[in-house]
């Protein structure tokens, strides 16, 4: 029982009722690094503004045919893959599309919403990530003005997204400019509707999770937790590999959508909390001290809760080539992994490469690893934890 593929979730209509479409802009929006944690909000934002859902364009998958169609001669000198992956998504927007868009809406996310805001130090965004919307609109640019030429509108304001407030006052400065009958009240009611939409999205993926746990749990069968960053959920950055895996009959969780259900909480976390390990289920400050990157604190989290949860038999762990972020986390990250015995893989430096005999060959190597050990991982993992799985994943 799979979890839902999370590109489809771009096609699909925001969660929160929309307004009849009342302005006439063709908005396009890149599908690229945090668009896939928060891509919900922005969809909704947009139609509670007024602006037809059809109207509101992303970009395809990242692909090595899209970066040699939109983005040749305009990459980004970056080391990090995924940004430089942007310039083909840019270009796919202003060059590729049917219908021509109005705007170009990059948003520069400082800080992202986080289930661990208040237990960790930040929630920043990497600045890499950071700076790559600036850095790739640079290379439209360089020689002439594409987006000028085209008579598309480039905005790209810097966001605060963790903090409401500030975000609202953010959006209203950059949007005002462009929809020039907004007002902030109207802004307002439509920021509240997007993070509610975004909530809800977040929390529809963990109940399929929780979903896919429970029925491991009552069928005492393994599945696979995906440790990554957002865009690897792109199939060109992550090249689809936790979909081979579950070609072999593995179920994925992806770290960000675990379930956080008090009862598992609890049963997961209790002796640590008894022990003054740490003060909450939420609590990471005992193994990872510089907590100030919302995507690196949710990584490290999960991978705790992939170490203790008994039907998460093995971790799969993706970085994209040359990721500064990643770096200081490989050691820890496998270290809390394999505490307890669960098996642990590395998909390290992704980039436009898919070695597709490799990749094979590793998948069926992991496959007959959790074949092999998994009835003792999930044995050991329950007799540690001592107490009997909570109703919500092992009904009676």
């Amino acid at each position: 029982m799979p979890i839902q593929i999370l590109q489809k979730a771009f096609a699909k209509a925001p969660f929160a009722k929309s307004k009849p479409p009342k302005r006439d802009f063709r908005i396009g929006i890149p599908r690229v690094l945090n668009q896939w944690s928060t891509h919900k909000f922005w969809t909704t934002l947009f139609v509670e503004l007024g602006i037809n859902r059809r109207n509101i364009v992303y970009s395809s998958d990242t692909s090595e045919a899209q970066q040699l169609k939109f983005g040749k001669g305009r990459g980004a000198v970056d080391c990090c893959y995924p940004v430089k992956c942007m310039s083909g998504h840019y270009g796919e927007l202003l060059d590729g599309q049917k219908r021509p868009i109005d705007i170009l809406f990059v948003p520069i996310i400082l800080t992202v919403p986080s289930f661990l805001r208040g237990h960790v130090r930040e929630n920043m965004a990497c600045p890499r990530v950071i700076a790559g919307p600036e850095s790739t609109r640079a290379g439209f640019r360089r020689e002439k003005d594409v987006f000028k030429e085209l008579g598309v509108h480039y905005l790209s304001p810097a966001v605060s997204l963790a903090d409401p407030q500030i975000a609202t006052r953010q959006l209203y400065d950059a949007l005002k400019g462009v929809i020039t009958d907004l007002r902030l009240a109207e802004l307002r009611a439509a920021v509240a509707k997007a993070y509610d939409a975004l909530q809800e999205f977040d929390q529809s993926l963990r109940r399929q999770s929780l979903a896919v746990l429970s029925e491991c749990a009552t069928q005492h069968r393994p599945c696979i937790l995906a440790l990554g960053r957002p865009y690897h959920m792109d199939t060109g950055i992550g090249h689809a590999i936790e979909s081979e895996l579950q070609a072999f009959g593995y179920p994925i969780l992806w770290g960000q959508y675990l379930p956080l259900d008090a009862e598992i909480l609890d049963w997961l976390y209790g002796d640590l909390i008894k022990a003054g390990r740490i003060q909450s289920p939420f609590d990471i400050s005992d193994i990872w001290k510089t907590s100030h990157s919302a995507n690196t604190n949710e990584l490290l989290w999960a991978a705790r809760y992939g170490s203790i949860m008994p039907w998460i038999t093995c971790s799969i762990r993706f970085s994209s080539y040359e990721c500064g972020m990643d770096q200081p986390t490989y050691s820890p990250v496998q270290e809390i992994t394999e505490a307890l015995g669960t098996l642990f893989f590395v998909f390290q430096d992704l980039d436009e490469t898919k070695p597709a005999g490799s990749v094979r060959i590793r998948v069926e190597t992991i496959a007959y690893y959790l074949e092999q050990k998994s009835p003792k991982i999930i044995q050991s993992k329950l007799e540690a934890l001592k107490t009997a799985p909570p109703e919500l994943l092992l009904p009676t």
